[in-house]
């Protein structure tokens, strides 16, 4: 049989319950339109894939409950999008914020369940702001659901805090000329503790895990080794920044997704103009030291994580991320015209995909649709690119419409959720 068409007989294979409406063949892309339920959607077709096929027998079908701890400016908004597409794609419910808390759910307090908007419950996916609270998610997300979260290294990550949010946190405020080295060199001058957002100004992972911001695991190292346990009770898998597309392929995996359900387009990046080309070392140091505790816990996922990509194969792992990143660029081509640009919001015309800007100091970009685009196609590459606050308020819209309330799945019990990476002692019954 010539390879073309042994590449489309798997092809097939891989898309059971699924109609093609349209192939397209060329040398170098292989594009589909795919008939999901009522939805019409485009997306490039990986196949076959490189790696060792999931090891299940039969295979299992797409997992559908997730929960996403969104932790700041780690790439939250784009793991964010991707959820958000994918639920779309299979008329999921999305939890979404009560108006009363904006497009967060009412961070930086405690997370509850009525912070949840009741036309969003009860939800299949969860992946907007909040701060961990595990009874009320557990109250909240159905049985069998999958946590996963994202970290980012703690010096480039602060960086990214003190530019973004140098107007909203005090601590910030108070620096001359909003310098961060002057910040670094004396953080105890600027920082009050309670105050008002300062959270984003010390070990803001660790207070977004739902941890002690204030601990040190200078002074309590048992803190730090609590903190990560109640992280891998809860987390089946923790993403690392710095190897995104690695991070999807794990993703994907362990939720028995393709990798077309985990294409993206980088979103809530900031302008060259708006951060510092590199971070020097000394600085680099000076951050980790100030916030040591994100740093514990990024050194330990981040080493937890390779070993995770050595189980299921390097090589493995890195040809299917670098056959994501292609078909990325194939994607954002389509999308987004040949040589597609991440502009700054001025210059976007579609009033969808202009993102959200912090400041007057801080530039955040974005994508524009082509003029004189329609149809299917048009609409995938729109939600593709659709910042936080726009995707957010039209999933609210569109579930509003509903109806809002939906059965939740029935939890296969031949078909186990993946584990979390640590076993989960027996919990108490949550009344």
């Amino acid at each position: 049989m010539p390879p073309i068409l042994q590449r489309l007989q798997q092809a097939t294979k891989m898309m059971s319950r699924r109609k093609i409406l349209l192939l397209v063949l060329g040398c170098s892309t292989l594009s589909l339109l795919i008939h999901q339920g009522a939805q019409l959607s485009w997306y490039p077709k990986l196949f076959p894939l490189s790696c060792p096929p999931l090891r299940d027998s039969p295979p299992r079908p797409k997992h559908m409950t997730v929960a996403f701890l969104k932790t700041h400016k780690t790439a939250g908004t784009t793991v964010q999008n991707i959820l958000f597409r994918f639920a779309e794609r299979h008329n999921l419910t999305v939890a979404l914020p009560h108006p009363s808390c904006e497009h967060q759910f009412c961070y930086p307090r405690n997370f509850s369940a009525h912070f949840v908007h009741p036309a969003t419950r009860p939800p299949h996916v969860l992946a907007s702001h909040l701060r961990f609270n595990r009874a009320e998610l557990a109250r909240l997300m159905p049985p069998g659901t999958v946590y996963v979260t994202i970290l980012r290294e703690p010096a480039a990550m602060f960086e990214s805090l003190f530019s973004y949010y140098n107007q909203y946190c005090p601590a910030f405020r108070r620096v001359p000329n909003a310098s961060l080295e002057a910040f670094l060199r004396a953080p105890e001058a600027y920082y009050r503790a309670g105050e008002h957002f300062a959270m984003f100004a010390h070990n803001t992972l660790a207070y977004d895990l739902g941890g002690d911001n204030e601990r040190s695991p200078r002074d309590d190292a048992a803190y730090l080794a609590g903190l990560i346990r109640q992280v891998e009770e809860v987390f089946s898998l923790v993403m690392i920044a710095e190897y995104f597309d690695e991070s999807l392929v794990l993703l994907r995996r362990l939720l028995a997704w393709d990798l077309d359900d985990v294409l993206y387009a980088k979103l809530n990046a900031r302008a060259a103009s708006s951060r510092l080309a590199a971070i020097p070392a000394a600085l680099g140091r000076a951050a980790r030291a100030w916030n040591a505790l994100d740093a514990g816990l990024y050194d330990h996922f981040n080493a937890t994580f390779w070993r995770r990509v050595a189980r299921v194969g390097r090589a493995c792992v890195e040809r299917e991320a670098r056959e994501l990143r292609e078909a990325r660029e194939r994607l954002l081509r389509r999308c987004f015209g040949a040589q597609p640009v991440l502009r700054p919001a001025t210059q976007i015309r579609t009033k969808q995909l202009q993102p959200w800007q912090p400041s007057r100091k801080v530039d955040i970009m974005g994508y524009d649709l082509p003029s004189g685009g329609a149809g299917p196609a048009t609409e995938a590459c729109l939600k593709l690119a659709m910042p936080e606050v726009q995707y957010s308020n039209y999933l609210l819209r569109k579930q509003k419409r509903r109806g809002g309330v939906r059965a939740r799945p029935e939890p296969v019990l031949d078909n186990p959720p993946p584990r979390p990476i640590r076993a989960l002692p027996r919990a108490p019954q949550v009344h």
